[in-house]
Formats: C-alpha cells, sequence, structure tokens
C-alpha cells in the first residue's frame, strides 16, 4: 500500500494541510465542554446573563470558525482522493496495456475491471478518511482523557475501566468481521465475471434458450455475495448497541458517583457535564477508530489486488526502438519458424510442438487443420502476442524478440478470429489501422477488403456510427470492416485468423481475389477450415494435434499428406479433389 502512496505527490499540499484544518475544528470541539464549566458554574448559578451572552458568543464562533475548518478540510481531502483515485486508475490502465496475452489470460477479464473500479474507489475512501480523521481521532482522545483528568481525576477511574472494555469488544468484532470483507471480495469478482459473460454473450444465451439457466446462476452466485455480506453485516451491527451500552453505564457511572461528589462539594456540576461529554467524546471516537480499521482493512486488500497488477512481470519485453537498426533485416525468408514449440501458461502440455516452415515473401499461405491442431496458437506468435517456449521465430531474417514493439506492429497486420469493433463511427474503426489515413484511403481498403460495398448503402456511409461491439452489424459485415482496418495500414503481412468464417462462398472468393490483384508485395496468411478458401494458396501449412502434418501447394498435399487428403475428401465431391 505504500508504494501506492507515491502517487500522491501531485496533492502533498492537500494531504498536509487536511488534517491541520481536522486539527483546528478538534481543538475548537474539545475545548467546549469546558466553556460549558464556566457557562453553568458562572453564568447560570450566579444568574449572571450577561457572562451567559458573552460565553455564549464565544462558543458561537468557535462553531462557526470549526464548521470553516471542516469544510476545508472536507475540501483538501476531495481534492488529493479523487486525483489520487484518477491517476491510480490511468496507471493501471497503462500497466494492463503491456501485458501480453499471457497475464491477461492469467487475471481474467473480470477481475481487472474490479481492480481499475471497485478497489481504486476503496483506496480512494480510504485516503479521505486519512486525511479527514487520521488526526482528529487521535487528538480527541488523548485529549478528551487529559481534559477529563484536569476536571477530576477520582471520576477518571471510571474512564480508565470503561476503555480496555470498549476496547475489547471492539477487537472481538473486528476479529470475526475483516476475514469476511476478503471473502466478499472474491464473490464480488465472482458475480462480475457472471455478468460479463451475460452481457457479450447474450445472443448465445438467448438462441439456446439458456436465460432460465444464467438466471439461475447469476442468482446463485448473487445470494452467495448477499449472504456473505450480511454474514459480515450482522457482525459489525453488533458494535453500535455494544458501544452504546459501555457508553451509557459509562455516564450512568459518573452521575451516580459525581452526584455524590457534588453533595460532597468536592466537585461542581458544570464539571459533571463536562466530564459526560468528554467521557462521550472519547469513548464515540475509539468507535470511528474502529470503523476506520474497517475501512484501512478493505483498503489493504484492494492494495493488495492493485499492487498485484503492477507486480506482475511483463512476460514480453521488447527492444528500444534506438537499438533495432533497419539494416540488420536481411533478404532471407520473410517468415521462417525453427523448430517452434509452445505451451500456454500452467499448462504441462505444448500447444504446438517440433513446427519449422519457411514463407517467402509475397506468398499467400493458407493454415488448416481439425479444431484444436494449434491454427490460432501458430499465428499468435508471429506477431508476438505470446512468446516462444522453445525454437525461434523469424522475420526477414532476424528474431521477433529482437524487433521494438512499434516496427513489429507497423509490419504485421492482424485480423483476429472474433471481429471486434468500437464504438465510434466507421471511419474512425477502420482509421485504427492507420490515424492518419485519408478518406480515400479509408475506401480503398474498404473496397479490397469488400466492406464498401454495404457501406456506400448507409445513409451516412462512412460517418455511420457503431453501435458497442458493433452489434448493429452482421458477422460478415464486421469481419470485412476488421480487414479494411487491417489492409489500411498496408502491413507488410497479412494474419487472417478464420476471418472470412461468416462470409458466403462468392464474397469470399471475390475478397480474395481483391486481395490478390491488390497485394503483391504483401504476404497474406489465411487460417481458415474451408479447403475452398486456400485451394489456390501458393503454399499450405496442414496442422494435426499441434504438428505439422505437412507443407506444400494442394495438389502436393494431395499426394503426401493423409490428413489433408481427408479434409479435402469431408469437404469436396470426389471430382473437385
Amino acid at each position: 500500500m505504500f508504494e501506492l502512496l507515491k502517487l500522491i505527490k501531485p496533492y502533498k499540499k492537500q494531504v498536509i494541510l487536511g488534517p491541520i484544518f481536522k486539527l483546528i475544528e478538534a481543538i475548537f470541539e474539545i475545548s467546549i465542554p469546558t466553556i460549558m464549566v464556566l457557562i453553568t458554574d458562572k453564568g447560570i448559578s450566579t444568574k449572571d446573563n450577561g457572562y451567559i451572552v458573552k460565553i455564549g458568543i464565544i462558543m458561537i464562533l468557535m462553531a462557526i470558525f470549526g464548521v470553516m475548518a471542516s469544510f476545508t478540510c472536507q475540501y483538501f481531502a476531495s481534492i488529493a482522493s479523487q486525483g489520487f483515485g484518477t491517476i491510480l486508475r490511468n496507471e493501471l490502465f497503462k500497466k494492463i496495456g503491456t501485458f501480453s496475452y499471457n497475464e491477461i489470460d492469467e487475471f481474467g477479464t473480470a477481475s481487472l475491471i474490479n481492480r481499475v473500479t471497485n478497489d481504486v474507489n476503496q483506496l480512494q475512501l480510504a485516503l479521505a478518511m486519512f486525511i479527514r480523521l487520521a488526526i482528529r481521532v487521535p487528538f480527541l482522545c488523548i485529549g478528551g482523557i487529559i481534559m477529563a483528568m484536569f476536571l477530576d481525576v477520582k471520576l477518571s477511574t471510571i474512564m480508565y475501566l470503561s476503555i480496555p472494555v470498549f476496547a475489547f469488544v471492539v477487537y472481538l468484532i473486528m476479529s470475526k468481521s475483516l476475514p469476511l470483507y476478503k471473502v466478499v471480495q472474491r464473490k464480488l469478482d465472482s458475480l462480475a465475471l457472471i455478468l460479463r459473460e451475460n452481457l457479450s454473450g447474450i445472443r448465445v444465451i438467448r438462441a439456446f434458450s439458456k436465460m432460465e439457466r444464467e438466471k439461475e446462476r447469476f442468482k446463485n452466485s448473487n445470494e452467495e455475495l448477499t449472504n456473505e455480506v450480511i454474514r459480515v453485516g450482522k457482525i459489525s451491527a453488533l458494535m453500535n448497541p455494544l458501544t452504546s451500552i459501555i457508553m451509557n453505564f459509562s455516564v450512568l457511572a459518573i452521575l451516580w458517583f459525581g452526584g455524590t461528589r457534588v453533595n460532597g462539594g468536592a466537585i461542581t456540576r458544570g464539571k459533571i457535564i463536562a466530564y459526560i461529554n468528554y467521557t462521550n467524546l472519547v469513548l464515540s471516537a475509539l468507535i470511528i477508530v474502529a470503523n476506520l480499521i474497517v475501512i484501512f482493512t478493505k483498503a489493504a486488500a484492494s492494495a493488495a489486488r492493485v499492487e498485484e497488477v503492477f507486480n506482475t512481470e511483463i512476460s514480453i519485453n521488447y527492444l528500444d526502438n534506438k537499438e533495432f537498426k533497419k539494416e540488420d533485416i536481411r533478404d532471407a525468408s520473410l517468415i521462417k519458424f525453427d523448430n517452434v514449440a509452445f505451451s500456454y501458461k500452467n499448462s504441462k502440455e505444448y500447444a504446438i510442438s517440433d513446427i519449422s516452415f519457411e514463407i517467402k515473401k509475397g506468398q499467400t499461405v493458407g493454415i488448416i487443420g481439425g479444431t484444436g491442431a494449434g491454427k490460432t496458437t501458430l499465428i499468435n506468435l508471429i506477431p508476438r502476442l505470446y512468446d516462444t517456449a522453445k525454437g525461434q521465430v523469424f522475420i526477414n531474417g532476424i528474431d521477433v524478440k529482437n524487433y521494438p514493439k512499434t516496427v513489429l506492429e507497423e509490419k504485421i497486420g492482424v485480423v483476429p478470429q472474433k471481429a471486434i469493433l468500437f464504438s465510434g463511427t466507421i471511419f474512425e474503426n477502420i482509421s485504427w489501422g492507420r490515424e492518419n489515413a485519408s478518406l480515400e484511403e479509408i475506401k480503398d481498403a474498404a473496397k479490397i477488403g469488400m466492406a464498401s460495398e454495404f457501406i456506400e448503402k448507409l445513409p451516412k456511409k462512412y460517418d455511420t456510427n457503431i453501435s458497442q461491439g458493433g452489434a448493429n452489424f452482421s458477422g460478415g459485415q464486421k469481419q470485412r470492416l476488421t480487414i479494411a482496418r487491417a489492409l489500411v495500414k498496408k502491413p507488410e503481412i497479412l494474419i487472417l485468423d478464420d476471418s472470412l468464417s461468416a462470409l458466403d462462398y462468392a464474397t469470399d472468393a471475390a475478397l480474395r481475389q481483391e486481395l490478390k490483384e491488390n497485394s503483391k508485395d504483401m504476404t497474406v496468411l489465411m487460417v481458415t477450415q474451408r479447403i475452398s478458401t486456400i485451394k489456390d494458396a501458393d503454399l499450405i501449412i496442414v496442422l494435426d494435434d499441434g504438428k505439422v502434418a505437412g507443407v506444400g501447394t494442394h495438389n502436393e498435399l494431395l499426394e503426401e499428406s493423409e490428413v489433408y487428403k481427408e479434409i479435402c475428401n469431408s469437404q469436396l465431391s470426389k471430382e473437385a479433389v
């Protein structure tokens, strides 16, 4: 948690001045019971109205200055806590942006969202409470005890006996409730995961008529969270009644023994009233201490979760641009896999292994294989979305690990398996490929990607708004837009990860023809399940159970690869084969 406090540096002034103003308020607050002694013993007892008015005006002024000091502290606390939260969220988002697929897979999207939102809010609250109460509460406790002792040392015995009992009750409640807050946080993560899955997969859920099942799943998770919150709430709810009982018994004892001392002339009535106020002040401050412990414990749990993100070592580190020399690029095979193997984190088996092949510049390459053969895993190693466990992947004779991130991104355009669009216009989405792209360049990319034919029919054309996730477009339209987005950057290598699956055969064929005519210097890698898509490719790589089962042209593979022949027989007629 202390590491995160470095982010408060821009708000150092507010963090220092806030508690000072709160201390000023506490000084006024702790002085009022003593002034009450003067009103009671010198004003009311002697019926001196002028004195009562005079002291009353002083009390009003103290209250006004106290409120002004309190408002100033609240103002500083708000600026510091909200500013700290803003910086922390930005830093978290920046750190998450450096994660490879490995780290994102490990944390999970729902958990990362919770850390950026809920956990940061908890830390903001803790900082605000620290500024407002961290100095005020100890001052009231210690100051109240000292002031009470000045009034009457013998009566202070009641306070000395009350405080340990009070502290024991607080400790008992806290020791039972604090561990449960961590459990509540984990339950909240689980609920957020289910909610995210339901909102993102609503169409699938409805298509399979699983609404009732998902309602039950959400209900169960929600009830688990509710039960845990109620459980911790029941324990925490004992705080106020138990502490109130102790406070009331303390007041009763003060009145009983104090009354005897008043009758004996050892103490005045005004001092008894002041003593009761100081006792309530001290014990109330102890309740605030207990609540602060709850807030800070929650904050400590949240800080640990946030620091876990910051302390996560990034599995993929890139070279600095200055260290890379473009003259090192050699006219070797454009892409080369040299005995490559890869396994996902926490998996004991390789997803792909013993992968070796070469791809020349300008070739159209098809990658085919059964479900789970490792096609997507293989192509994810080229733009270095994952790093190899064994072997090397080369581009232009240089290991991809020796490329700066920007250079690698410029060379490669990736169209992912799942078509992802962002809220905004069609123009804005396609220009993600190249921010400074002109409208003509956007139109050219859309034409090659076969997206222009439906964009031109829209009333606003390229200014048409895309709803969240591209819900106002079909699967095929989204795929074509994502292809146009990759094409506009004019990459050296274009990777289509099963990106033509939602297209009809005619559009598929037309798009491949456009690519062939307009990408002579571009190397195209197409991951697909369709033989018709890659039959005319310059090179076909067949994968089976994570290994290469054949490399060659369509005709060569029909003779040499049984796996490829089986796929062909399952999709094409004997005459076509």
